[in-house]
């Protein structure tokens, strides 16, 4: 158990030297889910301009918006997102890591805890969400 406690503790301390807020966040998903350039998942349009909300964005043709977030395991994430961060990346780096134990550490409910868990571990096996795990795992 006393090894657990030193991994998390040091992948919470290069995590939030990192993300510092919500903004930091949403920027690295951007950025990572963008990097190729933006595709509309509607219309398959490639020019956009800038969406409602921090960091989304607005096909200029059939005007869908899509935020940073749509279609990776952070999708409809109710938690603050450095929270999310920090638990997909636990998820991620110590998968014998209980949801129960999460939940202790990061004070949120067990069952929260316990489906954003599922999800990540969901989202780890689909190939088109993954790299956003994957780079998320590397820090």
């Amino acid at each position: 158990m006393a090894d657990i406690k030193v991994d998390y503790e040091d992948l919470v301390l290069n995590l939030r030297k990192r993300f510092k807020d919500e903004e930091t966040c949403l920027k690295f998903l951007a950025d990572l889910k963008w990097k190729d350039g933006f595709v509309c998942k509607k219309c398959g349009h490639t020019n956009y301009c800038k969406g409602k909300t921090p960091y989304s964005r607005r096909c200029t043709r059939c005007k869908k918006e899509e935020s940073a977030t749509a279609n990776t395991a952070f999708h409809r994430c109710k938690i603050p997102m450095i929270q999310a961060f920090e638990m997909a990346l636990l998820v991620c780096k110590l998968p014998g890591y209980s949801s129960y134990q999460i939940s202790k550490k990061m004070n949120i409910r067990q069952m929260t805890c316990y489906n954003f868990q599922k999800k990540v571990q969901l989202c780890m096996t689909d190939p088109e969400k993954e790299p956003v795990l994957a780079a998320l795992s590397q820090i």
